[in-house]
């Protein structure tokens, strides 16, 4: 089974996801963002753009993902914010035509909810500290510059499974997937302060300069 986890930026897609793989023995991470990073690396900057936009990271992340499936025994988990419906069936849809269970899920959240979030993880650990505590997100910031279309575009009926999250927390997300998809995960057995200290460590490693 894949678990494709959509949502905008900052909608928390890293975190549920990591927090279904610690919780869901066997299952993977595979993250079609680094097949994005290797188009870019490979590339001269004024030639980068969005990455998604080429046909090769559309055509790798399904090849990748079809081997994975094809070969590992357990979940397969990807987050990755996509809002192109002929990207979405050029990689979604061929892995259902191919043959592979494919569960899809939009983390969607109020706008104000997202703005806090980018705040305090990835960018917000940026802002905080080039520009102080209450510096507000730049304008020019991709993520930001995407929201209001993500969450326009994930609405529709082609991206469901929407989950609300401006009131759950990160578990909560991980648990009510499970529970749509009819996986078992091991109990959440964090206090309050290692769950803190666990999803700032995951927002960090993922923090891109």
């Amino acid at each position: 089974m894949l678990l494709w986890i959509n949502g905008p930026f900052g909608g928390g897609k890293t975190q549920t996801a990591h927090e279904i793989r610690r919780r869901l023995p066997g299952s993977v991470i595979c993250d079609p963002e680094r097949v994005g990073f290797g188009l870019h690396r490979m590339t001269p900057p004024a030639l980068r753009g969005d990455f998604q936009d080429f046909p090769a990271w559309r055509q790798g992340v399904y090849e990748v993902l079809d081997l994975v499936l094809t070969k590992h025994p357990g979940t397969v988990i990807a987050p990755m914010t996509l809002v192109e419906p002929a990207y979405f069936q050029e990689i979604v849809g061929r892995l259902r035509e191919r043959g592979h269970d494919v569960r899809h899920f939009a983390l969607l959240a109020d706008r104000r909810t997202v703005l806090r979030r980018l705040r305090e993880r990835n960018l917000g650990h940026v802002v905080k500290v080039v520009a102080g505590k209450d510096a507000p997100l730049r304008r020019e910031s991709f993520a930001v510059r995407k929201l209001d279309r993500c969450l326009e575009q994930l609405r529709g009926p082609e991206f469901a499974d929407h989950v609300w999250t401006d009131r759950l927390t990160v578990p909560q997300v991980a648990d009510h997937i499970a529970a749509a998809t009819g996986l078992d995960l091991v109990p959440d057995t964090d206090g309050a302060l290692r769950g803190r200290v666990r999803r700032s460590w995951t927002s960090l490693k993922h923090i891109r300069f």
